[in-house]
């Protein structure tokens, strides 16, 4: 079956770093689309970044230049490196696997910054 399995959140004070990663199995990992979403307390859930399959990306404006998002298709795996964190990038990360026929979601994992 599909899964798709987030790593890496946790507690970080403003200024700091923190790497997610997504493991993905039971599909074409390398024929689909991956991007990272993001959802606050109390607001929508917002893409953060995303990488296509031919490897370009797309990021958020308000992660331009401290975000870096990457695949391995290898592993199987996307990861989401954050730099400078801010207070404002407290939210659940998820992992997002998009083809034009289908669209899986990870479980999601809480990034939370804070002093």
């Amino acid at each position: 079956q599909v899964q798709l399995v987030e790593s890496g959140g946790g507690l970080v004070q403003p200024g700091g770093s923190l790497r997610l990663s997504c493991v993905a199995s039971g599909f074409t990992f390398s024929s689909y689309a991956m991007s990272w979403y993001r959802q606050a307390p109390g607001k929508e859930r917002e893409l953060v970044a995303s990488i296509r399959v031919g490897g370009s990306t797309y990021y958020a404006d308000s992660v331009k230049g401290r975000f870096t998002i990457s695949r391995d298709n290898a592993k199987n795996t996307v990861s989401l490196q954050m730099n400078s964190l801010k207070p404002e990038d407290t939210a659940v990360y998820y992992c997002k696997a998009r083809s034009l026929e289908n669209a899986y979601w990870g479980q999601g994992t809480q990034v939370t910054v804070s002093s």
